[in-house]
């Protein structure tokens, strides 16, 4: 009988061990690896079996005990994820990164999730719990169905996690529902487990009465009809809807998001420019690397054209899909991702060729160490697919990183990139795709200057296919414009205008990287081609020192079967740009100036000297008289606050003052707190008025102010001073002798006191409400004597 109980209470509770083991399996289809399986078994065991061993022990000890238990599985956990993912830094700051983050980057993380500290430690704790009350409602409480509904909601919950991102599993859900059914079966109530019945011992059961049986299998036969009934109801009903994609939890949680540098790096590019010597971050390579060549001219000295060599690398920082006509955005969302990196998507409305264009793939390994580039981008050769070093942030569409807690000087980490070639004999004959899902990369603004876009087609007049029309772009670009170091930054319809149509003589037709990218992605736009723009830098075959001279922003054109292709409007270096002919050109009234544009976010040169940004650009008239009125307005604020804060504080001591000190002092504190309440509600005792007479009028100051009765709460009803007034007159005339008010008489004090209180309260509920809520900090109690 020992025995059979013990199985009654194990088997069961085992059960539940497993219930929960298999939710770590479900959760683990979106996990990389099988360390969260094993985390989530590990912790089910461990609840359960402290459940157990603590069985005969009081109740209330094993929460407490089970706890403890948690909390040192938790920190091996994060230990063991940590040394797995190869995320450094000491145990404590593991652990208070992963509590704090635990959820958000759980369900911002891309699958494959990679389990580290802050993605396994929400499973765990929840693993844990489940298989805790569980194992707790089963062997203490013998309650066997119910014990099973935390394991079922915890493998509802991975469910929801896995959502859409993984295949279905017959397997699993049919396994839950088998160790669901051993559990009840085991789990019987005494009678049915062998206990003796007999009515003796040793005797064997008695006999079932027949007419027991007739009831019990009636019962049986009646529940399983109700249960078949059921099922043939439901189940069409759960078909239909199984063959729906379940909701995605992920595209509830916002991902990380980007301040305006990192949103539009497009303006460092003129920053970049002015101060190309800037030291930016350091890069090696190895891999498949193209052949040596001579150094790269972006950065050897003062002003030279960024143009790259033919054997350079570029580098991406951001890719800006989107643009409005006035700035390009970047138009990913970066989700918070592991080591390694998932393929890029498929490049839209293609036919599933990826981001990277097809052609002959490079792997290539970088080792990277910041500088003094800032923000949040990190530059990488496309398109990544393992980084080492950094928790990053990733968007499969763009195939860019980020780094969410910024970029700081010493910040060192590893990529590894397939970096394809285009295929060239596809070109010529490509097509650029069409529909929906390609309209943001033709969208050209609300407001469209006409001569833009008579300027666009007339350059590609003649051109047939979109690779001769894109073609043409480049080679009018890079033929009838010139580069220029100190050209303003701005890429908005105006800036373009600028750039593109005004003579030289007066500063048209120069610029840099930022308007040769813009200018061809804006005019590819307009004459149909799908465009974005691209800001990196491109570095020597082998890596070396990148300055802001080599950062430099060039755009790419979508066609359909290859991907995305680069285009290199930028002029060859030192040449000399040809005029353009007057046809092309509409007439414009020449304006005084160039476009007035705000001034780029630039770094620093060294780490004392200050970051430009968009702050530090000088104010306008309206700004600084808007900065002006607001500074006024908060120091007003500050001020009434101030005013506010010490009148409260000195009501509040006066208040303490009168019902602090012996008990005749109290008397008379009492005595004043009534003054002061009369004086509140506008009508304060007149001084020739003796304390008998001032309680009659304190009384009919209150008859005045009706008690609103009609209101939700009635007011209370004010009490009589006469007592009050005559304790007063006994402090007051007889020094505490009359009336049983004397140093030690603390019980005619408190009623004193007490008396007062509720008159004031009862004074202060007629008023209206803006005087109730001013009635603290009302200045004219401190006037009196």
């Amino acid at each position: 009988m020992v025995r059979s109980r013990l199985a009654g209470a194990l088997v069961p509770a085992v059960v539940v061990a497993g219930l929960v083991s298999l939710s770590g399996l479900a959760a683990g289809r979106v996990y990389s690896g099988v360390l969260l399986p094993q985390l989530v078994t590990g912790a089910a065991l461990g609840a359960v079996l402290i459940s157990l061993l603590l069985r005969r022990a009081p109740s209330w000890l094993v929460a407490p005990v089970s706890v403890l238990a948690l909390v040192g599985y938790l920190l091996f956990a994060i230990q063991v994820s940590a040394a797995s993912a190869l995320v450094t830094g000491p145990l404590p700051e593991l652990a208070r990164d992963a509590a704090r983050n635990a959820v958000p980057r759980l369900l911002t993380a891309l699958i494959p999730v990679e389990p580290q500290p802050d993605t396994v430690l929400a499973p765990v704790v929840l693993a844990w719990l489940a298989a805790l009350g569980g194992a707790e409602l089963t062997a203490r409480l013998r309650r066997p169905a119910l014990g099973l509904l935390p394991p079922l909601l915890l493998y509802g919950g991975a469910l929801v996690l896995v959502g859409p991102n993984a295949g279905v599993v017959i397997w699993q859900p049919l396994l839950f529902a088998v160790l669901a059914a051993v559990s009840l079966a085991i789990a019987g109530p005494p009678a049915q487990r062998g206990v003796d019945t007999g009515p003796v011992a040793g005797a064997g059961p008695a006999p079932v009465p027949f007419a027991l049986r007739l009831r019990t299998a009636t019962g049986l036969g009646a529940g399983l009809v109700a249960v078949l009934a059921l099922v043939a109801l439901v189940a069409p009903f759960v078909a239909r809807a199984v063959v729906r994609t379940p909701t995605d939890p992920r595209v509830y949680v916002a991902p990380p998001s980007l301040d305006i540098l990192d949103q539009n790096p497009l303006m460092r590019v003129a920053g970049w420019a002015t101060n190309p010597r800037q030291h930016l971050f350091d890069v090696t390579m190895t891999g498949d690397l193209p052949a040596t060549s001579a150094p790269s001219t972006g950065a050897a000295s003062e002003g030279d054209d960024p143009t790259p060599d033919a054997h350079d690398t570029r580098m991406r920082l951001a890719v800006l899909s989107d643009w409005d006509g006035v700035t390009w955005h970047v138009g990913g969302d970066y989700l918070s991702a592991g080591r390694v990196l998932p393929d890029p998507e498929p490049a839209p409305g293609g036919d599933g060729q990826s981001d990277a264009a097809p052609g002959t793939p490079r792997e290539i390994s970088q080792r990277v160490t910041i500088a003094d580039l800032n923000g949040r981008l990190l530059p990488a050769i496309a398109a990544p697919h393992r980084v080492d070093g950094v928790r990053v942030a990733y968007d499969p569409l763009t195939s860019t990183m980020i780094r969410p807690d910024g970029l700081t000087s010493g910040v060192s980490y590893s990529v590894d990139s397939v970096n394809p070639a285009v295929d060239v004999n596809l070109l010529p004959a490509a097509d650029v795709p069409s529909g929906a899902a390609v309209a943001r990369y033709l969208a050209v603004g609300d407001t469209v200057p006409t001569d833009l876009t008579s300027f666009a087609e007339k350059i590609t007049n003649g051109a047939g296919s979109p690779y001769l029309r894109a073609q043409a772009l480049e080679t009018f670009l890079a033929e009838h414009y010139a580069y220029t170091a100190d050209a303003p930054s701005g890429h908005a319809y105006p800036n373009l205008r600028f750039f593109l149509l005004q003579p030289t003589r007066l500063g048209g037709q120069r610029g840099t990287s930022e308007q040769f990218a813009a200018s061809f992605a804006a005019l590819a736009r307009l004459v149909g081609l799908p465009s974005r723009v691209v800001v990196g830098f491109h570095v020597p075959a082998k890596g070396g020192t990148v300055r802001a001279a080599n950062g430099i922003a060039w755009p790419e054109v979508l066609f359909a079967g290859v991907g995305w292709v680069p285009f290199d409007p930028m002029p060859a270096p030192k040449s000399k740009p040809q005029p353009i002919d007057e046809e092309f050109i509409p007439k414009l009234k020449p304006p005084s100036e160039p476009p007035v544009t705000v001034d780029p976010p630039q770094q620093s040169a060294s780490a004392s000297a200050p970051n430009r940004s968009l702050a530090a650009a000088p104010l306008v008239d309206g700004n600084r008289a808007g900065l002006i009125w607001g500074g006024v307005g908060g120091g007003l604020t500050l001020l009434l606050v101030v005013v506010v804060l010490a009148l409260f504080l000195l009501r509040a001591s006066r208040h303490r003052a009168h019902v602090a000190g012996s008990p005749p002092e109290r008397v008379l504190g009492a005595w004043d707190e009534v003054g002061d309440a009369l004086t509140l509600a506008g009508l304060p005792p007149p001084d020739h008025l003796s304390a008998r007479e001032v309680a009659s009028y304190a009384a009919d100051v209150a008859a005045v102010f009706p008690r609103r009765q009609h209101t939700r709460h009635p007011r209370p009803a004010a009490p009589p001073l006469d007592d009050l007034a005559d304790a007063v007159n006994a402090v007051g005339f007889a020094g505490g002798a009359i009336g049983g008010v004397g140093d030690g008489d603390d019980a005619a004090a408190d009623a004193a006191v007490r008396t007062a209180a509720e008159y004031t309260a009862a004074l202060r509920a007629r008023r209206p409400w803006w005087r109730r809520l001013l009635w603290r900090v009302d200045p004219r109690p401190l006037r009196r004597r």
